[in-house]
């Protein structure tokens, strides 16, 4: 990876003020429905987040640090079409346009030399991190990292409100699938090298559901 890696770590973490801390990655409604209840099962919904949407966003966020680089606007539009034809449920959509255009005006604040506003006002989330992520400096594999890391972080922070579970265990949950994030962000960067038509579209069905009843909740504690 190039790039400064405390770039990666301002782009990776869950206070940098692009909104993802209001958000818990689809988890409130899994528990809700009861598929997780303790740190066992957190885990499992970890690993198959990262392996699904995880690596669908990295390849993408990958694909966009790379166009950024190369000032492809053409393709940038492309990646977000095809991005947007690989999220079924409009409530995903909404949010990851939400999350992208607060990382916009949050990226811009920090004083960056080159802005992003060539992604259009409410870019997808991983587009926006990963023209972020070749602004800072960063290649194809930290724009795929920060955006895998944040695909199971944000859930581990939320589970800790949500289950009222040992943080501990919790976060050591996160540390056994620092492997998984490794191999995929490798992944994800071939997939990048790609046509746009051919990146990863592994869907996660019950996520998506999950995503639409949620949005209809008048009581819940995350936006998502």
């Amino acid at each position: 990876m190039s790039g400064s890696a405390a770039s990666l770590l301002l782009l990776a973490d869950g206070r940098f003020p692009a909104g993802g801390y209001a958000h818990s990655g689809g988890l409130e409604p899994t528990v809700a429905a009861g598929r997780v209840r303790d740190v066992e099962t957190l885990e499992a919904f970890l690993h198959g987040r990262a392996v699904t949407t995880g690596a669908t966003l990295a390849a993408f966020a990958a694909a966009a640090c790379g166009a950024f680089g190369e000032h492809d606007d053409a393709l940038l539009g492309t990646l977000d079409a095809e991005l947007d034809a690989r999220i079924p449920s409009p409530a995903q959509r909404a949010t990851s346009r939400g999350l992208g255009r607060q990382f916009v005006r949050a990226f811009g604040a920090i004083g960056p030399k080159v802005p992003l506003d060539r992604l259009g006002r409410s870019p997808h989330h991983p587009l926006a991190v990963g023209a972020g992520a070749c602004v800072v400096g960063l290649d194809r594999h930290g724009a795929a990292l920060a955006v895998l890391h944040d695909s199971v972080a944000g859930p581990v922070a939320a589970a800790v409100r949500l289950l009222h579970i040992d943080p501990f265990g919790a976060y050591a949950a996160l540390a056994r699938l620092a492997p998984l994030v490794d191999d995929l962000a490798d992944t994800a960067v071939l997939d990048s090298l790609g046509d746009a038509a051919d990146l990863p579209a592994r869907g996660t069905p019950l996520l998506d559901i999950a995503a639409e009843d949620h949005a209809v909740r008048q009581t819940r504690l995350f936006a998502s």
